[in-house]
Formats: structure tokens, C-alpha cells, sequence
């Protein structure tokens, strides 16, 4: 062993006692009077001695064995040094488990949650595509922090297109943190629900490739509306097939994601089951079936936008297993409805729950939003803050 590491690691050990000798229980129970003066001198000449050891040219003949002669003529014991390393352990691990909850006003840490932009919002489902790459140059320059990625709206996925979006990312100093995904679970045909898992294998595999470490999942939904539409203006509820009620369909939707599981695991992807319409209308439907996989490659995707009522009381329960939220915004009236949110109780929330991980905006309103995504992103700014 170097003797100057030996050194260094006795002088981190040994001053705590210098400051604090008093405080050791079996320093105590042997001197009903400790004497710190004498044990400073003590641990002060040791000091001086293994720097004159350490210092001159035969120093690499402090052997172990000599060292700890030295910590034995100070008095010093295996216990006490036990003690010390167990209590510096304890502090270290305090430390720890604080710095994640306390941000010191000028410690220069960031105060609020990172915030990302969802390229839906600048496209809506229109007849034309907003491509990926625009959206990426938009969240630059409006300020954001992140940038989640809607499958569909993707015109291409192979290799190069792929490469190009991590790069443009990389060097517009983005994240890329999260891929919003479409399928369906909820029929009674295994071979749909079969082609569904293959689907979301290829998501899977495709936000591994991105560098996405979450992707948004369905439970999906009956099929019986008309259209969106005319799901929006049911509020997203609509009737099970003939023949079938909701909770034929859990069984159904559990079964699938726990054969997703496995292959999530090893793309190092977690899935995020959103509340979004379907068995995944409730905040109990939502754990229901994660609750059901019980796998950390399973977690909550919550939106603050699809709980069409009580949306405080039901986002509040999702939270705790929530590993990316999305916040709507509904700036020149909403798309399909509107929510007046107000985002201080939902930060509240967030806080409550400590929730650390990433916001993705979408807006849903009818404002130009290259007007609505930069006041949203202000109005999340200066709400989502840590505590």
C-alpha cells in the first residue's frame, strides 16, 4: 500500500476524534473523564511522525504493520475506528438521500423540472405532417429543455433518419425523453392482441435506437365509436362489443404487457401506461393493470389533460408510479374541449409526491403555436418548481 494514501486515509479518519472525542460511547465507558487534550497530543505527534516518514526517502518502508503501531501508541482502537467509519457511512448516506430534495437557493442546482415539448403539439393530426426535425429546431429556440416524439408523426425510421435526429438533438443541447406510442390490447382476438405486441416491440426497439428512455402505451380501446370526434364529445367513453363488459378486457391488457416486459427489460425502455382513454379512462384502471405486472418496466405515463373530471383528486393518485408526465395547455380554445388547469395544484401534487422526472407539453389548442408553445412553456416555467 502507497504510504501517502495511507496517510491521507488516516488523517480522514482520525480528525473527526480530534473534534469530537467526547462523543464516543467507548471512549467513554473507559474514561469516565476523557481526555481530549491528551489524545490530540497524541494524534498531533502521530501526525507529525508519519509526515517526517512519509516525507523522506525509506518511505515506502511504512508497512501496514507500522502504521498501525503508530494508531495503536495513539490510543487508537479498532472500535473507535469502526464507530468512525460507520457513522462518516451514515452522514455520507444522509447526505445522499437529502441532496435529491433540497436545492440551497444559491447553489446554482436547477429549481424546477425539465421540460419538454411533444411534437404533437405543432401538429394535430393534420392531413400534413409537421416533420420531426422542425419540431426539434422549434423546441430549441423557444427554450425548452427536451423534445417527446410522436411515432406516428414520424415519416421515416430507418437507420440514417434515426442517426440524424440524435445528432440534430445532441447539438441543439436536447434530450430526447420520451416516444408516444399507439395500440390496443383491449379485444377478445389473440391474434390482434398479438400483433399489438409485436407493434409495440418494434416502439420498443425504435426508442432504444433514439436513445428514448420511456415510451407512452395504451391499453387502447373498444373500437366502437365512429370516430375520434365522436370519442372526444363522449368524453372518451364509449360501449364494450356486444357480448363483452370492461372487465373482460383487464385480463386481456395485463397478459400483454406482462409478455412486453421481458423484451422492455432488455432495451432498457420503460414503458408508461397512460391514462388515455379506453380501460385507462380511471386512475384505478390504470393501476389495476400496473399495479398487475408489478414490473418497473411498467410505470405511469400521466397526462393532466384526459381526466375530464376531479382531474386534482385522480392525477394526485397516479403520480407515485409516474415516470413522465404531459401537461396540456389550450391556448385559443381546445382542439376537441378545454380545461381550465390550474398548474399550481399541480405542481403542489408533483411536490408532494417529490416527482423529479421530465414535463412534456402538449398544447391542444387552436392558437398558431408558434405563439401558444412558447407562452405554455412560460406558464409551466414558473409553476413546476421543486420545493
Amino acid at each position: 500500500m502507497n504510504p501517502h494514501t495511507v496517510f491521507e486515509q488516516f488523517i480522514t479518519i482520525i480528525s473527526p476524534i480530534r473534534n469530537s472525542c467526547k462523543t464516543l460511547p467507548i471512549y467513554q465507558s473507559r474514561n469516565p473523564k476523557p481526555k481530549c487534550g491528551i489524545l490530540n497530543s497524541e494524534i498531533n505527534q502521530s501526525i507529525t511522525n508519519l509526515n517526517m516518514t512519509t516525507n523522506n526517502s525509506q518511505s515506502n518502508n511504512l508497512s501496514r504493520r507500522n502504521f498501525c503501531y503508530t494508531l495503536a501508541g495513539c490510543g487508537i482502537t479498532g472500535g473507535i475506528l469502526t464507530n468512525l467509519a460507520n457513522t462518516q457511512l451514515t452522514q455520507k448516506k444522509i447526505l445522499a438521500d437529502t441532496a435529491a430534495t433540497t436545492t440551497p437557493a444559491n447553489s446554482g442546482a436547477r429549481t424546477g423540472n425539465l421540460i419538454g415539448v411533444s411534437t404533437y403539439s405543432f401538429w394535430h393530426f393534420l392531413e400534413e405532417k409537421v416533420p420531426i426535425e422542425k419540431c426539434i429546431n422549434y423546441a430549441a429556440q423557444f427554450g425548452f429543455d427536451a423534445v417527446e416524439i410522436l411515432e406516428v408523426q414520424m415519416t421515416k425510421k430507418d437507420s440514417k433518419t434515426i442517426a440524424e435526429i440524435k445528432r440534430q438533438a445532441l447539438s441543439l443541447g436536447l434530450f430526447l425523453c420520451g416516444l408516444s406510442t399507439h395500440q390496443t390490447f383491449l379485444s377478445p382476438d389473440l391474434k390482434i392482441r398479438q400483433e399489438n405486441i409485436d407493434k409495440t416491440k418494434q416502439s420498443i426497439e425504435l426508442a432504444h435506437n433514439l436513445g428514448i428512455p420511456t415510451i407512452r402505451v395504451n391499453t387502447g380501446r373498444w373500437g366502437t365509436s365512429k370516430n375520434f370526434d365522436e370519442l372526444m364529445k363522449n368524453h372518451g367513453v364509449e360501449p364494450p362489443l356486444p357480448g363483452y363488459k370492461n372487465d373482460d378486457g383487464f385480463p386481456w391488457i395485463i397478459e400483454s404487457f406482462k409478455k412486453l416486459v421481458p423484451f422492455a427489460e432488455s432495451a432498457g425502455v420503460v414503458m408508461g401506461l397512460e391514462n388515455h382513454w379506453g380501460l385507462g379512462s380511471t386512475p384505478e384502471g390504470v393501476l389495476k393493470i400496473v399495479d398487475a405486472v408489478d414490473s418497473p418496466y411498467l410505470r405511469i405515463t400521466a397526462d393532466t389533460g384526459n381526466f375530464l373530471e376531479d382531474y386534482y383528486v385522480k392525477f394526485d393518485k397516479l403520480i407515485p408510479k409516474t415516470i413522465l408526465v404531459q401537461t396540456k395547455t389550450y391556448y385559443g380554445g381546445g382542439k376537441w374541449y378545454s380545461l381550465e388547469i390550474n398548474y399550481d395544484r399541480i405542481a403542489a401534487i408533483l411536490q408532494k409526491h417529490n416527482y423529479r422526472g421530465f414535463i412534456s407539453l402538449e398544447f391542444e389548442g387552436n392558437e398558431d403555436p408558434e405563439t401558444a408553445v412558447p407562452k405554455s412553456l412560460a406558464l409551466l416555467r414558473s409553476k413546476l418548481k421543486f420545493k
